[in-house]
């Protein structure tokens, strides 16, 4: 007799359900009914581990026409705060690790980032460019309250007078505000938090240990009352989920203080598809199939689609509503009148070492 498949369970505090295999690896992990656990209680929360990556440069560079920025940082692989829908998930294969649960369970931590940051921007042919805090996953995640790596990365950052932008949606931004202040005043920094959903409970399913929506819109506050301009990411847009907020979460960010918006619909490639239609199934099985149907329906009949110019907008009719109610949105909310993104790189100074020559201009 076969032994049967079960299928996975929510664990407290996760979203993922499942941890299979990355697509690099040559066998499947199922979890099976052998006939001693069926009546097993329910699996203890998972702990979080921290492993230290040996990472031997900082900056990343890319030249995606998708995207505006070119530099970033990423101190932190794989992300706690666990957003089901998270685009990142898929680069845990390439630890061989699993895109589901080892994905916000084992974080890689790059504790040289700042050390090798000074060291690249420093070098004679480095050429300034605003360098974005956050691209693929939180620079500000637990594990950022007692390591310091992110806050140690901007008191670099401010020593070359280098312009950066953070993506985050943690309240823990706060804390740097020291930092960012200034910076914000001699137009070096500027911060986009991201807004999925008002709905409290809906969060606690789709980003788990990620701030309420209520403190993100806090944080909004926070940084526009010091002069530190702010965007908000109403992203990503689900179809049938969390779309029909866009106006309300445009709104209260307004409302906050932010003064540029943007928005992604749900982006779904590789093994992130399979586990966010496994989300689906388990915590809104009701609109499970409506919601896969309306993505499908956005990406010329699959889940995704990666080509540059629409993997952020999707196209079709639900696409194209979905672009019309954003654009009158924004200009009915006067947002995006200027640009978050375009910082001042002429004040960038290497500043200077010990024994270097001072200059008479």
């Amino acid at each position: 007799m076969m032994d049967e498949v079960l299928a996975d369970r929510p664990r407290k505090g996760r979203g993922a359900l499942s941890n299979a295999s990355g697509r690099f690896e040559p066998e499947i992990k199922v979890r099976i009914d052998d006939g001693w656990g069926s009546e097993d209680p329910p699996a203890h929360p998972l702990d979080t581990i921290l492993a230290r990556d040996s990472a031997k440069t900082i900056i990343t560079r890319n030249d995606s026409p998708d995207v505006p920025f070119e530099q970033s940082i990423n101190p932190y692989r794989g992300c706690e705060h666990g957003c089901i829908y998270c685009f990142a998930r898929p680069t845990h294969a390439f630890l061989g690790l699993s895109p589901g649960l080892d994905f916000e369970s084992r974080i890689f931590v790059k504790e040289d980032a700042p050390a090798l940051l000074a060291a690249e921007l420093s070098r004679p042919g480095y050429r300034c460019k605003t360098i974005t805090l956050g691209a693929n996953t939180d620079p500000y995640q637990p594990a950022e309250r007692k390591l310091q790596l992110t806050r140690r990365i901007l008191a670099v950052l401010r020593e070359f007078q280098h312009p950066l932008c953070i993506v985050t949606k943690s309240a823990l931004v706060q804390r740097d505000i020291d930092l960012l202040a200034p910076m914000a005043a001699d137009r070096l920094a500027g911060v986009a938090v991201s807004l999925t959903t008002l709905d409290r409970k809906l969060a606690r399913k789709m980003e788990p240990r990620a701030a309420t929506p209520e403190r993100r819109l806090e944080t909004i506050a926070a940084l526009s009352k010091v002069g530190i301009p702010v965007a908000v990411l109403a992203s990503p847009m689900i179809p049938a989920l969390n779309d029909m907020e866009l106006e309300r979460i445009l709104e209260a960010a307004a409302a906050a203080g932010a003064s540029n918006a943007g928005t992604i619909l749900l982006r779904l490639p590789l093994e992130l598809a399979g586990l966010f239609e496994e989300w689906l199934e388990t915590h809104v099985p009701d609109r499970a199939k409506h919601v896969m149907s309306l993505i499908r329906q956005s990406r010329g009949g699959k889940a995704y689609q990666s080509q540059w110019g629409t993997r952020m907008t999707g196209t079709g009719p639900y696409a194209e509503m979905l672009r019309i109610r954003f654009d009158r949105a924004i200009r009915r909310l006067g947002l995006n009148r200027g640009r978050v993104w375009q910082l001042d790189t002429t004040r960038f100074r290497p500043p200077p070492k010990q024994g270097d020559q001072l200059r008479l201009f």
